[in-house]
């Protein structure tokens, strides 16, 4: 197994699933070398991968998920007991039966925008992601001396972002939360999210950005004009798959528009962020999910 291989693996142990396309943009030079590695580790019996029939016939590319000596070197590498011997089976069922497999792929495609813009630009990184399973337990957000009521407060008062990360440029990094949206949601919905992350502000004196990925402008307009009238705390940023489509940017590009700032769009490096613990320490759960969370 090469440090490539670890990743991968230690990817799909975290987020469940990767498409080809995803894996070779972010850890390959080309389509061609991932698929041959691809089909290596899946003769090898580290991955697995399924391919979800489309609605109006024919099927999606294949999707990458883990297999049991995928389990058990993961297992190995991060001081884990032994997985259970049909849990890769299991996990593999899961995720073919999720109803919102489309979501979960997209979270993670803003991720895999970053590793692929880290692989090819120096001194950049994607140095922390963390699937929204790190934040579903009470008190995931407290810190030792910090407000106790963040430990009573549960899953249901504070946020479950989709992901979290630590994004670095030269030496400089910034924390976030994403909200992936498919446009399926009322947009209520995105509002009463804000009011959670609103909360967090609140009993924590901290806020990173919290980045809105939605996937048109005319959408990104109604949000940016409930934000308007109600002037959040939270630091809320958004941009659309429209304008990344139509201009090839990554997330690390300046395609973020800031609550309350105007129309103009920054770059996620330079989106501001109040931290008065640490600059790039996440919630207190976090290393213990990178070392070995659970299943999305």
């Amino acid at each position: 197994m090469t440090a490539r291989d670890d990743r991968l693996l230690g990817w799909l142990y975290d987020h469940g699933v990767l498409t080809t396309a995803q894996i070779a943009a972010a850890l390959f030079p080309s389509l061609d070398f991932a698929q041959r590695r691809l089909r290596r580790l899946t003769v090898l019996r580290a991955t697995d991968r399924f391919r979800p029939n489309r609605a109006y016939g024919g099927s999606y590319p294949y999707h990458y998920v883990l297999d049991q000596l995928g389990y058990d070197h993961v297992h190995a590498q991060r001081g884990l007991g032994r997985p259970r011997r049909d849990q890769a089976r299991r996990r593999k069922q899961s995720l073919t039966a999720r109803p919102d497999l489309p979501h979960l792929l997209g979270g993670n495609q803003v991720f895999i925008g970053l590793a692929a813009h880290a692989r090819t630009y120096p001194d950049t990184a994607l140095d922390r992601w963390q699937p929204t399973s790190a934040f579903h337990e009470p008190g995931v957000f407290y810190r030792r001396g910090g407000n106790p009521q963040m430990m009573v407060h549960g899953p249901t008062g504070l946020p479950r972002p989709d992901g979290a990360g630590v994004w670095t440029e030269h030496g400089r990094s910034v924390p976030f939360f994403l909200e992936y949206d498919t446009g399926r949601e009322r947009l209520d919905i995105l509002t009463e999210k804000i009011a959670k992350y609103e909360r967090l502000v609140r009993l924590s004196n901290w806020a990173w950005p919290v980045l809105f990925h939605l996937p048109s402008a005319r959408r990104e307009a109604n949000l940016h004009h409930r934000l308007a009238e109600v002037g959040p705390q939270a630091i809320i940023a958004t941009t659309t798959a429209e304008l990344r489509a139509a201009t090839g940017a990554s997330p690390a590009e300046q395609v973020w528009q800031l609550s309350g700032f105007g129309a103009c769009r920054h770059r996620l490096i330079d989106l501001p962020y109040t931290d008065t613990a640490h600059d790039a320490e996440l919630p207190n759960l976090a290393e213990p999910a990178r070392a070995g969370g659970r299943a999305p």
